[in-house]
C-alpha cells in the first residue's frame, strides 16, 4: 500500500505532464532495467556496429540509480510526432527529422515538470533523460504502462501506434507505479518482410526482433561516421537520414473506427516540417559546407548525422541513382 501523500503527488505530477503537452504519461519504479541482460547480449553480438559508446556507457544501463543515486521513481512520457511527410521529397527523411529536434522538446517539458517537482518537494532530486542518456528508456516506458514490445524492437501503444517520442523523469520521490503494459503483434510479421535491409533478426527466445544496426538504414544515415562500403550504399533505397519503413506498415500505426488516435497528427508546432528539411537539393548537400549546413539546419536532428555525414549520404544517392539509370 502508498500512502496518500505518494498517491496525491503521483496524481499531481500526472497532470503536470500532460500540461505541459505530453499525449502519454505513467510511473515506474527505479528498478533495474528488465532488459539488461538482453541488451549485453546484443552488444556482444556485433549489432551495435560502430556505436561504441554503447560499450563504453553500458554499465550505466542497468538501472536509473547508476544515473540518479537515491532514485525511487520514473515518470515515463511519450509526445506524439506522427505526421504524413511531405509530398516530392527529392530523397526521403524519417518523419521525426522533418522539424525540431525531438531532445530539446521533450527536455523542455520535462524539465517543466521537474521544477514543479522541485517546489512541490524541495528535498526531492531529479534528472531529465531523453534517449541521448544511457538508459534502456523503453523498458522504463513499458513498465510505466506507456506501451510495449514490437517485434520491430519499438515501443507500441494499442491506442496509438509507436509514433511517439519518449522521455524520461527519474526521481527520489515515492510516487505509486501504473501497471506495465500488455501487449503483442501475434503472428504478424509485416515489419520483418517489410524491412529493405533485413534488419531485423526474429530472436528464438522472444517474440521480438534483434536490430542489426550494422544493416539498419536509420543507423547507417545517421550514427555511422565512416566512409560507406559499396554495400552499404546500396542499403539505403531512397532514404537520406533515418528511416520509418517497419512503423509505416505496422498495423497499430493505421487508424480504425474505435482508435483514431492511432493516426492522429501530431499538434505540436515545433514539429511541422521546415524548408530546409524538405525542399532541399542533393547535388547541393552532396558539397554542403559544414559553416552552410551548421547555419541551415541547426536546431534540426540533422546535426546529430552532422554535415560530413549528409554529405556522405547524398553522394551515396546521387551515386546510386546515376548506377542505376
Amino acid at each position: 500500500m502508498h500512502d496518500r501523500e505518494a498517491v496525491g503527488l503521483t496524481a499531481e505530477i500526472k497532470q503536470q505532464a500532460l500540461e505541459a503537452g505530453f499525449d502519454l504519461v505513467g510511473i515506474a519504479a527505479a528498478a533495474p532495467a528488465p532488459h539488461y541482460a538482453a541488451y549485453l547480449e546484443w552488444i556482444e553480438k556485433g549489432y551495435h556496429g560502430e556505436m561504441e559508446y554503447l560499450v563504453r556507457h553500458a554499465r550505466l544501463r542497468e538501472g536509473v540509480e547508476q544515473l540518479l543515486p537515491g532514485a525511487r521513481s520514473v515518470v515515463a512520457v511519450g509526445l506524439n510526432y506522427n505526421q504524413a511527410p511531405p509530398p516530392r521529397l527529392p530523397a526521403k527523411v524519417a518523419r521525426y527529422a522533418l522539424g525540431r529536434d525531438y531532445h530539446k522538446v521533450v527536455r523542455k517539458g520535462l524539465a517543466k515538470v521537474g521544477k514543479w517537482l522541485e517546489e512541490r518537494l524541495p528535498d526531492a532530486r531529479w534528472r531529465v533523460c531523453v534517449d541521448s542518456a544511457p538508459v534502456l528508456e523503453r523498458d522504463y516506458a513499458q513498465l510505466a504502462g506507456l506501451g510495449w514490445f514490437g517485434k520491430n524492437t519499438c515501443l507500441i501503444n494499442s491506442q496509438r501506434g509507436s509514433w511517439f517520442f519518449l522521455g524520461l523523469l527519474i526521481t527520489t520521490a515515492e510516487l505509486v507505479p501504473d501497471e506495465p503494459a500488455q501487449g503483442g503483434c501475434g503472428t504478424c510479421r509485416l515489419c520483418l518482410d517489410a524491412c529493405p535491409t533485413g534488419a531485423l533478426v526474429l530472436r528464438e527466445d522472444a517474440p521480438i526482433a534483434w536490430l542489426n544496426a550494422r544493416r539498419c538504414i536509420s543507423y547507417l544515415t545517421i550514427e555511422k561516421r565512416t566512409a560507406f562500403t559499396e554495400e552499404e550504399k546500396d542499403l539505403l533505397h531512397g532514404w537520406l537520414f533515418g528511416c520509418d519503413v517497419c512503423q509505416e506498415v505496422c498495423p497499430f500505426n493505421h487508424a480504425r473506427q474505435r482508435q483514431p488516435l492511432r493516426a492522429r497528427t501530431t499538434s505540436v508546432p515545433d514539429f511541422e516540417p521546415r524548408e530546409a528539411t524538405t525542399a532541399f537539393h542533393l547535388a547541393e548537400l552532396a558539397q554542403i559546407p559544414e559553416e552552410e549546413f551548421r547555419k541551415r539546419y541547426a536546431g534540426t536532428a540533422w546535426m546529430r548525422a552532422g554535415a560530413a555525414g549528409i554529405r556522405r549520404n547524398a553522394q551515396a544517392l546521387l551515386e546510386t541513382a546515376r548506377r542505376t539509370k
